[in-house]
């Protein structure tokens, strides 16, 4: 017969594995929120509104895309970082706050790998270096010829100071002692209406929004960040092709959730991402938009991001830019 202590011990073992089965069973009964943390119109909101009706589908419930862009993408970023490990509170996570804001920042609000459990890896697209049609630039080494003959620093743009674009573009400059200035904006959107106008006349920024705009001539597309040529821009050297292998950088996208969110709600999150990225229309519409699509376990995601996070952050503290 079992004595009171070891009855009420086998009674709260027992409890908590019902309580534990319940969760997993019961896990989403509420709407689940997705952060992006750059402005509508940007790669990594196209792609969580993509994979948002499939998310809804597979998971029973409402999906929330909510965008929250700032300070190069860190306080959407921090939000999640901050919320209940519940798996209600999602970052769909990309280079930018992961790999690049923490280590423009004296103290970062939060650590990149230990503040968030990595969950599920969405695929990986380059940024091109672009250019309004009245620069007489066609390759790479047109365009630093051309940037070295103009009296004053030449402007460039990106999505955001933070933005792999912003970063590429400073080891751009720093590598071949351009004269040049970074132009940040909130979102590749307001951007391009300064590059179609020609008011600004040179970009780094994510392919994917540029592609429609070169292929119908308004933009001039120099070289992909990329080790090769990307599929949608198959005309567009890489930069490895055009001699700058430096400059290889590809944004990857996945999602992420606060660190301590319980293994049965990651598996569930995880499944259903690597569910909704291999449906065939999704991942043509991915791979339209210039993403090259593929899955992870939540495993090999933290280790993805924890190798993205060592080889980006001595390249930024290198490159001098900084998140005041």
């Amino acid at each position: 017969m079992k004595t009171p202590r070891r009855l009420f011990l086998a009674t709260g073992a027992l409890l908590c594995l019902a309580l534990s089965q319940a969760h997993a069973q019961a896990w989403p009964q509420k709407p689940i929120k997705i952060i992006v943390t750059f402005a509508p119109g940007g790669s990594s909101d196209i792609v969580a509104r993509l994979l948002q009706p499939g998310l809804q589908e597979k998971l029973g419930q409402v999906v929330i895309v909510e965008n929250k862009p700032g300070a190069g993408s860190t306080i959407g970023a921090n939000e999640v970082a901050r919320a209940a490990a519940d798996g209600y509170t999602l970052l769909l996570s990309n280079t930018a706050p992961i790999s690049i804001s923490p280590f423009m920042m004296d103290k970062a609000p939060y650590d990149p790998v230990k503040s968030f459990t990595h969950v599920a890896y969405i695929g990986s697209v380059p940024n091109v270096f672009v250019v309004h049609p009245s620069v007489p630039a066609k390759t790479m080494p047109e365009l630093v010829k051309w940037i070295n003959a103009q009296a004053r620093p030449v402007n460039y743009g990106s999505g955001g100071v933070g933005s792999i674009g912003h970063i590429v573009g400073e080891m751009f400059k720093q590598q071949y002692k351009l004269n040049m200035e970074h132009v940040p904006y909130k979102g590749s959107s307001p951007m391009h209406n300064d590059l179609l106008g020609g008011t600004l006349q040179f970009a780094v920024d994510t392919l994917t929004q540029n592609v429609p705009y070169m292929k119908d001539g308004k933009l001039t597309g120099i070289a992909v960040t990329s080790r090769t040529r990307a599929a949608m821009s198959p005309t567009v050297p890489s930069v490895v092709e055009a001699g700058y292998p430096k400059l290889v950088a590809d944004n990857f996208l996945g999602v992420s959730a606060p660190a301590g969110t319980p293994k049965d709600v990651v598996d569930k999150i995880n499944k259903a991402v690597n569910d909704v990225v291999a449906q065939p229309d999704v991942a043509k519409r991915l791979a339209d938009l210039g993403v090259a699509p593929d899955s992870m376990s939540a495993t090999e995601f933290t280790k993805f991001v924890t190798d993205q996070v060592n080889e980006w952050a001595p390249a930024v503290k290198a490159s001098g830019a900084r998140l005041n």
